[in-house]
């Protein structure tokens, strides 16, 4: 009993945590002890289908009996992604469909062509001077390539000059240092990039060049030594997957293959407005449907179980708020599917339950016998809903469907908290309540629905 008493308060801690998450008006998380902080919007992300924005297809723009190769393809993923964060665009989806297709999936975007005009643009890399100053990674910067109006330029911003650009790359790849088997990067120009290059770096060693994709600075290299060949090496503290992702941004910066829009679809907010209302309707009703049945069929235990539904609903809309989870119209239909699940849960341990008190036994036992004999049933039922999502799930990963995705992970994230929910939750109630009560139910068995 103390032990059950220990679990009823710790359910009840969770349950209002998870209320609090829940709660539509939550303020979020904002905490601040000297230098440590900790601050976090918790809000529901909706998706395309609810919040409303738009969707492009777009395709390789080569030859049908071209081949196209796959590193070239996901060195584009990486950069349309980049170029899609640099919208922000909350919750986008970048997926490769096929070899020669990406779907992009932006909720909420406010000026779809300029959308589309960022994504298909030729990605623009740089080697920039910098002078004596590093510029951390991910800096926005200015340089002299390209269009910039006098009247948008500020008089402290500082305009970079661009030494040479990626269309003189020929080479870029990722080598060991032999003294200490660091990995550096070795690269490599045409004659004419070579040139400039060798003249830059004879005239500013011990300076800083950048290298910038997309006005966005990825490395600042020292320049240690005059490279008049055109080949040089990049070095610096970063590990082997950095010098990686550097290398396929160093050999694809200039997006090296070109994209045509092969589709748009437009979703308005009022369309995405009105199917949160009717989602949120449905999934009203349905819950009071079975909130009801398992009152009436089931009586005190539909009761407990109806309360752990609550506790069910309350942490599952919280871990959607905190992973985030993005709620499309798909993975709606997932958490209320698994609702069911963990509905079905109860009903196989009161059904066990009910067997067990028809054949003469203690209500104490019934009840273990009750919970320990449905176990089975629920563990082999919840994994083949799990298979069954993991398939889903490897499906839209595959071809592009992000709504599969949703659908797969909300019911597979709904049906493991079923799993808490019944086994421990409505088990916990059932055994305080049923404790509390003792033989008194015995002599009501209207009240256990015998």
């Amino acid at each position: 009993m103390r032990q059950d008493v220990r679990l009823l308060i710790l359910i009840v801690v969770i349950a209002v945590c998870a209320a609090w998450v829940s709660w539509p008006a939550n303020p979020g998380i904002h905490i601040r002890i000297g230098d440590f902080r900790i601050e976090r919007e918790i809000e529901v992300q909706l998706g395309l289908d609810l919040q409303g924005g738009m969707q492009v297809l777009l395709e390789a723009d080569v030859a049908e009996d071209a081949e196209v190769d796959p590193a070239a393809m996901a060195a584009v993923r990486g950069i349309i992604e980049n170029r899609v964060d640099g919208l922000g665009v909350a919750e986008p989806v970048v997926q490769s469909v096929g070899a020669r297709r990406i779907v992009v999936e932006m909720p909420g975007i406010q000026d779809p062509q300029r959308a589309i005009d960022t994504l298909k643009e030729t990605g623009l890399l740089e080697f920039v001077d910098t002078g004596g100053v590093p510029l951390p990674p991910g800096t926005v910067v200015r340089t002299d390539v390209g269009a910039v109006a006098s009247e948008e330029i500020t008089p402290t911003e500082t305009i970079y000059h661009t030494v040479v650009t990626g269309r003189n790359l020929r080479t870029a790849d990722v080598v060991f240092d032999p003294n200490t088997g660091a990995p550096t990067i070795a690269f490599e120009f045409d004659s004419e990039g070579g040139a400039l290059f060798g003249a830059h770096t004879a005239a500013n060693v011990g300076r800083y060049m950048s290298i910038v994709l997309d006005k966005i600075v990825i490395s600042s290299p020292q320049i240690t030594t005059a490279i008049p060949d055109g080949r040089g090496l990049i070095t610096g503290s970063f590990g082997l997957e950095e010098a990686r992702a550097i290398v396929l941004q160093l050999r694809y910066g200039a997006l090296p293959i070109p994209l045509r829009v092969l589709d748009t679809r437009a979703i308005g907010p009022t369309l995405g407005a009105e199917s949160v209302q009717k989602s949120t309707r449905a999934g009203f009703i349905g819950l009071i449907v079975v909130l009801t049945f398992m009152l009436i069929y089931y009586r005190l235990p539909g009761l407990l179980a109806c309360l752990a539904l609550i506790i069910y609903a309350l942490i599952t809309l919280a871990l959607y708020k905190l992973i985030p989870v993005t709620l499309t119209l798909p993975g709606i239909a997932g958490f209320l599917l698994s609702v069911g699940m963990a509905v079905d849960a109860n009903i196989l341990i009161f059904e066990r339950m009910r067997e067990e008190l028809r054949q003469g036994r203690t209500l104490q036992r019934a009840v273990e016998y009750g919970f320990r004999r449905a176990w089975s049933s629920i563990l082999d039922s919840n994994v083949s809903v799990w298979i069954t999502c993991a398939i889903l799930w490897w499906f839209g990963n595959s071809f592009g469907a992000s709504m599969v995705k949703g659908f797969a992970v909300t019911l597979a994230l709904g049906v493991a908290i079923s799993m808490f929910t019944a086994i421990t939750v409505t088990r916990t109630f059932v055994h305080v309540v049923f404790g509390w009560a003792g033989d008194r139910l015995r002599e009501r068995h209207w009240l256990l629905g015998i």
